[in-house]
């Protein structure tokens, strides 16, 4: 089978992952391995099965990804994402709902999958600077934050291997 793990990751947390789509390809023709690009999208329109890996920016994945997901016509694809806030199926379901939005009617879905994932520093500087006008939200955020560093972990990417060998991997 034929296929191309394209991925948009601002932290590593989402190339990380990526790697692990790619170790379990072994055994299939990757044509392509690498952010969304032009060369994604002409590997993407040979491939059988599509792997597109995002980090999520407002609830969506990025602009690059959704720019690429858009770009493809009648593809199985395997999405797959990190977000910084993670302790919630019902955030990631809503996360991957907005994905999916970007692809057309034409293409099938064929796994979904998402994990947290840790931020830049930066943002903890923001929930900090917010501590004295909001004590609360500020500790909660900065709370998540630093759960987060943590992420993804060896059971994140095992766990992720696991359900792509079971899902994608299975005879069609």
């Amino acid at each position: 089978m034929k296929c191309a793990v394209v991925y948009s990751s601002h932290t590593g947390n989402t190339e990380m992952l990526a790697e692990e789509a790619r170790k379990i390809l072994e055994d299939q023709e990757c044509l392509y391995y690498g952010i969304p690009d032009e060369k994604a999208k002409k590997a993407a329109e040979e491939a059988e099965l599509v792997f597109a890996g995002f980090w999520t920016d407002k609830g969506n994945c990025e602009e690059q990804m959704a720019e690429f997901l858009e770009s493809l016509n009648g593809k199985q694809v395997v999405l797959f994402g990190t977000a910084g806030f993670g302790q919630s199926q019902e955030y990631f379901d809503r996360i991957l709902v907005n994905v999916k939005g970007h692809l057309n009617e034409s293409n099938t879905v064929r796994a979904q999958w998402m994990c947290q994932g840790k931020m830049p520093m930066a943002v903890r500087k923001r929930y900090e600077a917010m501590q004295e006008k909001e004590p609360e939200r500020a500790g909660q955020l900065i709370a998540n934050f630093d759960q987060a560093l943590e992420h993804p972990n060896r059971e994140d990417l095992e766990n992720f291997r696991a359900y792509l060998c079971r899902t994608c991997l299975e005879k069609r």
